[in-house]
C-alpha cells in the first residue's frame, strides 16, 4: 500500500526495533569489543618462561574479563597482557608486543590466530628445546605457547590430543621400540635416539619397521 505525502519532508528519523518487546525476558548477550570499559578488578594468571637464552625468567600475566556473568552465556576472554623480567635487553620489544596483543584482545572476535602468528617467529640465532623435548624456535614463539595454554584453560581453545585409538597406537609403538632396543629414556621420557617431529615439534620420532613414527603425536611416514 502506498501513501502520497502532500507536504514537504523537513525531518526524518529511523525507528529501531524494540529488542525488549521482540524478545521479552531475554537479555542482550554482550560480546567482546574495543569500547568495553575495563572493570576495577580483573581475574588473571601468571606464567613463568625460563629459557636457556637468558639467566632471567620472563613472567607473563594475562588478565581476563568476564562477560555476561551469572548467565548461561558467561565466558572469560583475555583483556590485557603484561610481561615482566629483570633482563632489560628485551624491554623495548616486550612493551611493544604487550600493547599490541592487549589491543587485539580488546578488539574482540576470534583472537586465537595470535597463537599461530607468534609461533611462526624464528630467532635467527636458533631456537632451543624446552622441558618435554619440544623445540621452540624463539622466545616470541614460547609466548605464543603460553597464550595457547591460557586460552585452553578458559575454554577458548580445545587441547589438541590424540584420540583413544591414536593413543593406543602410540602406547603400543612406544612399548615395542623400548622393548626391542632396550634404549634408556632421555629426560623427556622418549628414547635418547629420538629425533624431532616436524608435526608436533617434539623430539620423539623413532625408526620402527623401517618407518619413522612419532611417539608423541602418532605421526607416521607410512600412514
Amino acid at each position: 500500500m502506498t501513501k502520497k505525502i502532500e507536504q514537504q519532508i523537513v525531518k526524518s528519523e529511523v525507528i529501531a526495533p524494540d529488542r525488549d518487546s521482540a524478545a521479552p525476558g531475554r537479555a542482550e548477550i554482550i560480546q567482546m569489543h574495543e569500547n568495553l570499559q575495563r572493570p576495577e578488578a580483573l581475574q588473571g594468571s601468571t606464567y613463568k618462561i625460563k629459557t636457556p637464552l637468558s639467566e632471567h625468567a620472563l613472567y607473563v600475566t594475562i588478565n581476563d574479563i568476564t562477560l555476561n556473568p551469572g548467565t548461561e552465556h558467561e565466558m572469560r576472554r583475555p583483556f590485557e597482557i603484561f610481561i615482566n623480567s629483570k633482563n632489560m635487553e628485551h624491554y623495548q620489544w616486550i612493551v611493544a608486543l604487550t600493547r599490541i596483543l592487549s589491543a587485539v584482545f580488546r578488539k574482540g572476535g576470534d583472537v586465537t590466530f595470535l597463537v599461530d602468528e607468534l609461533r611462526s617467529v624464528f630467532d635467527p640465532q636458533g631456537g632451543y628445546f624446552k622441558k618435554g623435548g619440544r623445540y621452540t624456535p624463539s622466545i616470541v614463539a614460547e609466548i605464543g605457547d603460553v597464550i595457547e595454554q591460557h586460552m585452553i584453560s578458559i575454554g577458548m581453545l580445545k587441547k589438541q590430543e590424540p584420540d583413544e585409538h591414536q593413543q593406543e597406537y602410540i602406547d603400543a609403538r612406544r612399548s615395542e621400540i623400548e622393548g626391542r632396543y632396550a634404549q634408556p629414556p632421555a629426560d623427556d621420557g622418549y628414547p635418547a635416539s629420538a629425533t624431532l617431529c616436524k608435526k608436533c615439534q617434539v623430539r620423539a620420532v623413532v625408526l620402527l619397521d623401517n618407518c619413522l613414527t612419532c611417539l608423541h603425536c602418532g605421526d607416521s611416514k607410512c600412514g
